[in-house]
Formats: C-alpha cells, structure tokens, sequence
C-alpha cells in the first residue's frame, strides 16, 4: 500500500523545476549563437568562463563593468505578449554603458525574474538577449531564472544583466582628453529606447486613455508597437568609429535626458550646447508632450529626444566620423560644440527650437 504524503513541497509552493529546466533547454541554442572563441564550457555550469589569456594582447587591460536594466517597459512587453525584443533593450542599456569609455564588450550574464516560469516565454526573453549580444559583438555566459510565486503575479517578470568589456589604458576615453573647440556629434535614437515609460505609461494610458493595439496615424503603427521599438545597440558602431576617427569621447544618452547625460563626460572648465535645431524628435516625443501637456524641460530631462548616443572628437575627424558612421547605416550630424565654460553653471545646455 502506497503512504500518501501531505506535507508542503517546493510544486506546492509554486515552484517549478522542470518547466525551469525546459526553459534551459529551449535557451541554448540561442545562447550558443552569441559564443566567442575565449568563451569555454556551456550552458549549465555554475560559472560562466572566459578564456582572460585574450588579454595578453594588451599592454595595460582595464576591465569595464556595467549592469543595468530596462525598467517598467517590460510591462508593455508583458501586456503585448511580445517577449523577444526586451532582450535587445537589456542589452543595450548594458553593452552601450561599456563602449562609452572605449570598451570592447566581453560577455554578459542576464538575470530574468518570474512570477511562473513559462518555458517558451522565458525562451523568448533569453532569444532576445541573444540577438542583442551578437549585436553588441559580446558572448552570453550565463544567467539565472528565478520564479517568484507570491511576490511576483504568474505573467509579471522583470530582466537585468551585467556585462564586462577590456580597453587598453592609453585609449581609454572620457573627460581627460576633451578639448575646447571639439565638435559634439548625435547618433539618433530608435525611439524612446528604455528610458521614461513611467511618465510615457502616465501619460498615455492614465491620461490620454490610449490603447496599446489602437493604430496611431503619425507613428503609422499601433501604439504597443512603437513602444516596444527595440533600444538601438551602437557598440559595434561606436567600436569602428574609434578605429576610424580620433573620438575623444562618447556619452550614453539614457536616464535623465541629453544635457545631464552629456554632461558627464565634459571637464570642469569646458561647457557643451547642442542645438536643438539640427534635428526633430520623432512622432512619439511629441505625441508624449502633447497628451499629457509635458512641458518641454521635463521631456527633455526623461526622454532622449531622438538621441542615443552622442561622440565628441576634434574638428578635424568630424567628416571622418559622419562619413564612417553613415557608411555603417548610422544617422548621424553635428549637433554641437565645446565651449569654455565661462558662466555656464552646467556642463550642458540644449539652445534653439527643434527642427520641424
């Protein structure tokens, strides 16, 4: 005769591991499509590995280390059902946090939180990711899936990572080697990238009443597909422009809008104005301002505007640099200049209207 048991068990407390094991199995073969040569074991392991003999090459390696990642617009991923472009923001904000100092991205671990792991949903999330690591030129090692029943709903989830890249110390860029009378160059964004959807989700949805499948004239897409525009990844292109031109430094344009972001990589005594007039915002900015009267400072200081990435390199490579960056189906233009600070209490201002 069988016992029947009645105590608890991990099932019955919500948790799933063999659907948590099929999701693994699901991921690898898109986390093999991502693999680099210094990269030695599989999916599975404790610890991802990385073969650091590739840096011998270097005279001075120093290691960059970024982790990020893409805040409440998984909630549009989770409300559409779309789940394998999220991957493609995480990252984005990851990878493109790296390059900005001169970086070659490495590798990345992701870290994808669930209410109830769904195999093919996870599956998608760790595809995304994937994509997004070829995108950047960096391997994926690794990972963990957490199911939290109880503290998470079975559809809620939420994504982060971390990533590792190597410059060599004489080309490290930033603030040390910007000069007066550089020229600041705009990358243009794919959107809203991932950054500002709780005043966007505000906004739109609370405010204005709009709906995520309802198509919007001037966007000519639905709303949800526009809100879910994948973050551009710009490693890969701001890696050739730095073997191409003399770039003295890039700044990520992400949480709290161009100027601040800018501003972090301007000297002391140098000051940066961009001109608003070298370029119009795309239709979801303005839909954004318009809907929930956003004055324009506080769009500004939560969107990119239609930036993502900005570079800044001597006059002399600013052909160079536009012709490379266009070369590479980059859409780019001179947006700017370095100034001696002088009275400005900043390190960036944005002058001028935008271009209509």
């Amino acid at each position: 005769m069988t016992e029947k048991t009645t105590g608890a068990s991990y099932a019955a407390a919500g948790v799933d591991i063999d659907a948590g094991d099929r999701a693994v199995e699901l991921m690898k073969e898109w986390v093999k499509k991502t693999q680099r040569p210094e990269v030695l074991g599989g999916l599975g392991g404790f610890a991802g590995l990385f073969d650091a003999s590739a840096l011998k090459r270097y005279e001075r390696p120093l290691l960059a280390s970024a982790t990020d990642g893409v805040g409440t617009k998984v909630d549009i991923a989770r409300r559409m059902g779309v789940y394998d472009t999220i991957g493609h923001d995480l990252v984005a904000m990851v990878m493109d946090d790296i390059v900005v100092c001169g970086a070659e991205p490495l590798f990345m671990t992701d870290y994808i939180c669930v209410g109830k792991v769904h195999p093919e949903r996870v599956a998608a999330i760790v595809k995304g990711i994937a994509e997004g690591c070829v995108l950047a030129g960096c391997a994926l090692v690794g990972g963990e899936t957490a199911e939290h029943p109880g503290l998470l709903g079975p559809d809620d989830f939420d994504v982060a990572g971390a990533g590792t890249g190597v410059v060599e110390y004489d080309r490290l860029l930033g603030a040390d080697r910007i000069r007066e009378g550089d020229t600041v160059i705009a990358m243009a964004s794919s959107g809203l990238h991932s950054n500002g959807y709780s005043l966007v989700r505000h906004v739109l949805f609370d405010r204005a009443g709009m709906s995520l499948e309802g198509h919007v004239e001037e966007l000519g897409r639905t709303l949800g597909e526009e809100l879910l525009e994948p973050t551009k990844i710009y490693s890969l292109d701001c890696m050739a422009l730095t073997r191409t031109a003399d770039v003295h430094a890039y700044s990520h344009i992400t949480g709290g809008g161009l100027a601040a972001n800018l501003a972090r990589v301007i000297p002391e005594h140098l000051h940066a104005t961009v001109d608003r007039s070298t370029w119009a915002p795309g239709a979801i900015f303005d839909l954004v301002g318009k809907a929930g009267q956003v004055e324009r400072l506080e769009l500004e200081k939560t969107l990119n505007m239609g930036v993502g990435m900005m570079a800044v390199v001597p006059q002399e490579s600013v052909d160079v640099a536009l012709t490379a960056l266009a070369d590479r189906g980059v859409d780019a233009w001179v947006a700017g200049e370095i100034v001696d600070r002088g009275e400005h209490a900043e390190g960036a201002t944005m002058t001028g209207d935008y271009a209509n």
